[in-house]
């Protein structure tokens, strides 16, 4: 459990609990928070009622928020989630504290988008838009260890799907919105709280929503989830604090292998399974080579003065004095070798590949003439461009009869998702001289004194496109310090975070809102 991470119990009012108990928040039981020492309460809105004011309060409590939300199964299978009855809860945790919230319906009735708005003070400046997805992606449940629906807290964890990713995230925001809000707090802008369907997969995600409801969403500054809170060595003191300002570059290439298909009694050498599983184990191990762009260097610059491991420190700085690719290389496999989350340094070194999707056959009896592999795709923005990374799999794959198609969207040409994909590619990271920005950067400093504060890569992808497309700056945080373990159970089974690194982030977040505060 991470060490250091104070908590400070906060009031709250009867008629508030009652109120975010109805709502299904939880219980007075585990209705605290956690209120930065830096924090003043503001006074309350002139006519603002005090219920609402108080069920406000009581509803910063991360943990209990958390809990709930991981308890509405919103697993999204590839072609959308099933948000309605997590969106209808949460707009009542909203309507409790007295802020407007609306249900965005899209063509799936199950599946929903959920807008709140904090009216600000000012009507000129633009708004700031949170950004957080409902749905989740599938459990392999006979692999858990815990009911992943249930939000069991086990030795100072909170497990569940999307305790992480990103419930969690969202559950530490609202709650430190919620906290301002009972304090009676104003805003020198609209806060919009956009609690997203279709991020992990399906066709009504913020792309479908920005087009039809862009008047809703419109903001100045958005944040999102994103950058990691990572730890020193010994997994539970803050290390590094990371805001992300751009991700990687996402694409699909399909992979297949043809063969003639006969009775299974009489194998011959053509199988299509065999010709494409030797083509996988070639490339299995394929590493792409290193890329750094001026947004990674600066974040491995952050992490060599961070780290308390001089020979990871020094391992860095080889890395980015090498002189060639050659020496570039070498350093940047120690890097790897010696870091405490080798996965995650790896994906910010260059494009990588995953092999996610197998099919091929249909009867036990039969040898069939085709096999399949989906492989995901995510390449550094400035780094190797998609189309080199693409032109070198498939040279060495030259000779093996292996075809690599690249996952274009329906009705595009390969040339033109291509030409798509060097455009993503070109696409310059946020801007980092913005008040969210800033007030990021400044809550890290006051909640983990310690640490230190980078902008980074995000080496997964978000919901950020739309504001993207039209210039507007966006960011992302995971507000909880994790252990590489955690990270690695993102997506993967025992999905879980610290509960005190939930409260901390809450703090985070707090601060992050109250440099907004009028």
């Amino acid at each position: 459990m991470p060490t250091g991470l104070d908590r400070r119990a906060f009031v709250t009012r009867v008629g508030g609990v009652a109120a975010l108990t109805a709502a299904g928040v939880g219980s007075a039981s585990f209705l605290r928070g956690s209120t930065p020492a830096s924090a003043a309460p503001g006074s309350a809105p002139a006519g603002a009622p005090a219920s609402a004011r108080a069920a406000a309060a009581a509803g910063g409590d991360p943990l209990g928020m958390l809990q709930k939300m991981i308890s509405f199964d919103t697993q999204n299978f590839g072609k959308g989630g099933r948000t309605r009855a997590h969106a209808e809860w949460l707009k009542g945790v909203w309507d409790a504290a007295g802020v407007p919230a609306e249900i965005i319906p899209t063509p799936q009735p199950d599946n929903v988008h959920l807008i709140a708005r904090i009216k600000g003070t000012s009507s000129t400046a633009k708004p700031l838009l949170l950004l957080g997805h409902s749905d989740v992606v599938p459990v392999e449940q006979e692999n858990w260890s815990v009911d992943p629906f249930a939000g069991t807290v086990k030795q100072g964890e909170v497990y569940g799907r999307g305790a992480l990713d990103m419930k969690g995230a969202n559950a530490a925001s609202i709650s430190a919105l919620l906290r301002h809000v009972g304090e009676g707090a104003t805003f020198d802008r609209d806060i919009i709280v956009l609690t997203d369907c279709d991020e992990e997969a399906g066709e009504y995600g913020s792309g479908w929503l920005a087009k039809n409801h862009w008047d809703k969403l419109d903001a100045g500054m958005v944040l999102t989830e994103g950058g990691w809170f990572i730890a020193q060595s010994d997994k539970t003191t803050p290390m590094l604090i990371s805001v992300t300002r751009q991700d990687k570059v996402y694409f699909n290439l399909d992979l297949y292998a043809d063969g003639t298909a006969t009775h299974s009694s009489k194998p011959i050498p053509d199988s299509a399974i065999v010709s494409l599983s030797r083509a996988v184990a070639e490339i299995g191990d394929y590493l792409a080579p290193v890329h750094l762009t001026p947004v990674t260097r600066e974040y491995f610059a952050a992490l060599a003065e961070a780290t308390d491991d001089r020979r990871f420190a020094r391992a860095i700085r080889l890395m980015l004095k090498a002189p060639s690719q050659a020496s570039r290389e070498r350093a940047a496999a120690l890097v790897v070798k010696l870091s405490d989350y080798p996965y995650l340094h790896s994906a910010l070194l260059r494009t990588t590949s995953a092999y996610v999707i197998e099919d091929a056959g249909y009867k036990e009896n039969v040898i069939p003439s085709e096999a399949h592999v989906r492989v995901n795709c995510r390449g550094i923005p400035g780094g190797q461009k998609p189309r080199d990374f693409i032109a070198d799999l498939r040279r060495r794959l030259r000779g093996r009869d292996i075809e690599v198609k690249v996952a274009a969207p329906e009705g595009v040409s390969e040339v033109d998702y291509l030409d798509t994909l060097d455009k993503t590619w070109a696409g310059k990271p946020a801007d980092l001289d913005t008040p969210l920005y800033k007030a990021i950067q400044q809550s890290s400093v006051q909640t983990y004194p310690g640490a230190r504060f980078t902008p980074a890569l995000f080496e997964a992808g978000t919901s950020l496109g739309p504001w993207r497309e039209k210039g507007i700056p966006g960011y992302g945080v995971y507000p909880y310090v994790i252990s590489n373990e955690q990270l690695i159970g993102m997506h993967g089974n025992d999905e879980r975070i610290f509960v005190e690194a939930l409260e901390k982030g809450t703090e985070f977040m707090y601060r992050v809102f109250s440099r907004f505060r009028s």
